[in-house]
């Protein structure tokens, strides 16, 4: 089977979409413009098909280039025979691959070799076809100048030669791998020493679970226990299977259990405890942690998503406001386009206790600027601050609304080497400031500034595979920004570098061009900056836009290559096009069948119709801020039975975590979303959403709440195993009532706020 029937099947599309995505790709289209404007050759293939089309592809094309490099290995040796050549191609996995390749690979001298260069090979053979060592015939096989002087060291030898072959067999390797997976227990205990009745790891100094059924966020909280030497971990197969691979081994060499001596019994034995168990289980553990590494980096890109494409306020001039206590609350207002006119720090908090100072200096700032809105971030005494922010709003003639904002990261933006370029001469806690009232502004515009694994909305993200969680999230980004679109007049050249066919170096060459020559009136003066050529210009055009420009269509998502289409329907309607997206409603009266017939594809002529009926609409939903409860600003005040509104601040496998403005986050487990059953979070919440909960369960001393979005009549305590840790016995999916704050004990998934 070809890579691209493979393909086909796999992602159950079509071989011909799958031939034209390949094709575009090869000839360097970005996967978010042949999703927008390559429907045609695709069949529509979405963002989501598309990437994981390319993903997939990366992955075959790989494993053809290992299987040819085995190949040409085998062929240099002349050990390629017709046979391994067909069991080469037919292998559909890399373990298969290297599975088939290992009695092959050039290996160190080892126990095995010298035993062959011994002579002892035949003898090997002999006991392996009989399943008994041929005790008369060891005085025979004697060679005391290679170290075998007695009939001990001979039967050794042939030991290992019999070690090597068993563990080296694809088959047999093959049928105890997939065993092992499929029925093999993961087992974990304290390490020598480790066993502390206060860990976080001590829920799982005794615990034991099929390792096909752990989950993501049980198996990364193993692996950390493992990392930092409090736990060892490992995967053995259930009693009922004892003296299975054994047998296995057996029965591939045809023997029966009545044909093997205690000497071959032995051998079997060791083949499995010695060489073939120990590394199936450091195979199987690492493919443990890969699929547990892909299901958290899923969580954080899916959370990713739902924070970029958060609803914005808008171009409205915003103070931003970074509160802290000792060093104060910084100041910075910026303006509808982002641009810093003014900044200080005030101290309304303890020690300095300026309230009144502080109130007077940011009802003189509102005034004198104008601001429509206040930026609260979230961290240290920001309730306190939200109060004074609400203060300023009564005191001001003009419509002001004061917002809680989440700061995550803007720590380190405002340390970035993009911060300093951006604000040479301001101290970096008020680039903190600024980061906070821009994200209100337009959330998407500025966290792309920010290394999203900062960002703070995913789960043991620090333990997983950190290249293929950036190239997650990076895809995130570009699909956001693209999905979006972007001004290009106004946008920052981090922002410009994730549009599609745009890098750094083209992004900032745009900055440039636009601060020498002005603004862009069209879309084609892009083609005038260095860097940007014909090919680049088509992949990046339909996603950016001219507001206010010479060409109508250039403030939307119609790509310029389709500006001929756009005309035909103004056309069609009797009106210049200016005209048409004034009077939107006369796009009803076009019949795309006509445009169809004329020769425009059927896909196109749907998105350009779409686009005329709300040129330039921003697809994000309309902007609300989350209403915290008054009087509930401390973990004390929270008793049970409070009905509360807040703010969903990420999302896991087993609940979502709920800001509920008391510097702590709550858990609104998984059996707690609905009344109804849940069995993926994201399908009932999604980061930045806001929630209505009620308090569960408080626990004040470990700083836990649990929380509940059922009904009144349905809620109960949270349902859960025993510290998240189910055994054999006692499968995940059986879960039993305790307490909530014990939840994530092991796994230290309790999210504070600093």
């Amino acid at each position: 089977m070809s890579i691209e029937q493979q393909l086909a099947t796999e992602l159950s599309i079509k071989p011909a979409q799958v031939a034209a995505t390949l094709t575009l790709l090869d000839q360097g289209a970005t996967l978010p413009f042949i999703a927008r404007y390559r429907k045609e050759q695709t069949g529509a293939l979405d963002d989501t098909q598309l990437r994981q089309l390319h993903e997939r592809l990366g992955q075959l094309r790989e494993l053809a280039s290992r299987r040819e490099s085995i190949l040409g290995r085998l062929r240099e040796q002349n050990q390629l025979t017709p046979e391994l050549e067909q069991a080469l191609q037919a292998a559909d996995s890399r373990a298969r691959l290297e599975d088939l390749y290992l009695p092959y690979r050039p290996k160190r001298r080892n126990k095995a070799q010298e035993a062959r260069e011994a002579g002892l090979e035949p003898l090997a053979q002999q006991t392996l076809q009989s399943g008994a060592l041929p005790l008369s015939e060891l005085d025979r096989f004697l060679n005391p100048a290679a170290g075998f002087a007695d009939g001990d060291a001979v039967a050794e030898g042939v030991r290992q030669i019999l070690l090597e072959v068993l563990s080296e067999d694809a088959d047999l390797t093959g049928s105890l791998r997939q065993r092992l997976w499929q029925q093999g227990d993961f087992r974990v205990r304290a390490a020598r020493g480790k066993a502390d009745p206060d860990s976080k790891f001590r829920d799982y100094f005794d615990y034991a679970e099929p390792v096909a059924r752990v989950p993501s966020h049980r198996a990364l909280a193993v692996l950390r226990g493992v990392s930092e030497g409090v736990l060892k971990a490992g995967l053995q197969l259930p009693d009922s299977l004892d003296g299975w691979p054994e047998e296995q081994m057996a029965r591939r060499h045809h023997l029966r259990s009545a044909q093997l001596d205690s000497w071959m019994q032995q051998t079997l034995q060791q083949a499995w405890q010695k060489k073939l168990r120990p590394s199936l289980e450091t195979e199987l553990i690492k493919r443990l942690r890969e699929q547990a590494d892909q299901s958290a980096i899923d969580v954080f890109a899916r959370n990713l998503n739902d924070l970029l494409l958060a609803a914005p306020a808008g171009a409205k001039t915003t103070i931003g406001l970074d509160p802290g206590l000792r060093t104060g609350v910084k100041v910075a207002v910026i303006d509808a386009t982002g641009k810093l006119v003014d900044y200080t720090t005030i101290y309304p908090h303890a020690p300095q206790k300026q309230w009144d100072k502080s109130l007077h200096t940011l009802t003189v700032l509102a005034s004198k600027h104008g601001a429509e809105l206040i930026a609260v971030g979230n961290g240290t005494a920001s309730r306190e601050t939200e109060q004074l922010a609400q203060a300023v709003c009564k005191a001001v003639p003009q419509n002001i609304q004061a917002v809680l904002v989440n700061e995550a990261g803007a720590s380190v933006y405002s340390a970035s080497e993009l911060a300093a370029t951006e604000f040479p001469n301001i101290d970096v806690t008020i680039r903190g400031a600024v980061s906070i009232a821009r994200r209100l502004q337009d959330p998407l515009a500025e966290l792309v500034k920010i290394d999203p694994k900062s960002i703070g909305v995913g789960q043991y993200q620090h333990d997983v595979d950190q290249n293929r969680l950036g190239e997650s999230l990076d895809g995130v980004i570009e699909q956001c920004v693209n999905h979006v679109g972007v001004d290009v007049n106004t946008a920052s050249a981090a922002l410009l570098s994730h549009v599609a066919g745009l890098n750094r170096t083209t992004a900032e060459n745009i900055v440039a061009w636009r601060d020498e020559h002005g603004a862009l009136r069209n879309r084609r003066q892009l083609l005038k900056v260095p860097r940007l050529g014909p090919k680049a210009f088509e992949q990046c055009a339909g996603f950016l836009r001219i507001r206010n420009g010479e060409e109508p269509l250039d403030n939307s998502a119609v790509h310029p290559e389709s500006y001929p289409l756009a005309q035909a329907i103004a056309a069609s309607c009797g009106l210049q096009l200016q005209a048409l997206l004034q009077q939107t409603d006369k796009l009803k009266q076009v019949d795309p069948g006509q445009l169809e017939a004329q020769g425009y594809g059927r896909y196109t002529v749907r998105d350009v119709l779409g686009e005329l009926e709300k040129p330039g609409r921003d697809p994000r939903p309309e902007f609300r801020s989350v209403q915290y409860a008054e009087g509930v600003e401390k973990l004390q005040d929270l008793q049970p039975g409070m009905t509360l509104e807040g703010v969903v601040t990420n999302v896991t496998h087993f609940g979502a975590f709920v800001d509920i403005g008391v510097h702590q986050d709550g858990l609104v487990h998984i059996s707690q979303l609905a009344d109804r059953f849940v069995s993926d979070p994201h399908s009932i919440v999604s980061s930045g959403q806001i929630v209505r909960v009620r308090v569960l369960e408080v626990d004040e001393s470990r700083k836990r709440i649990a929380l509940t979005m059922k009904t009144a009549t349905e809620a109960a305590p949270p349902r859960t195993a025993p510290a998240d840790r189910p055994t054999p016995s006692r499968p995940p999916q059986a879960p039993i009532k305790g307490s909530l704050a014990d939840k994530l004990q092991a796994a230290g998934l309790g999210r504070k706020k600093h």
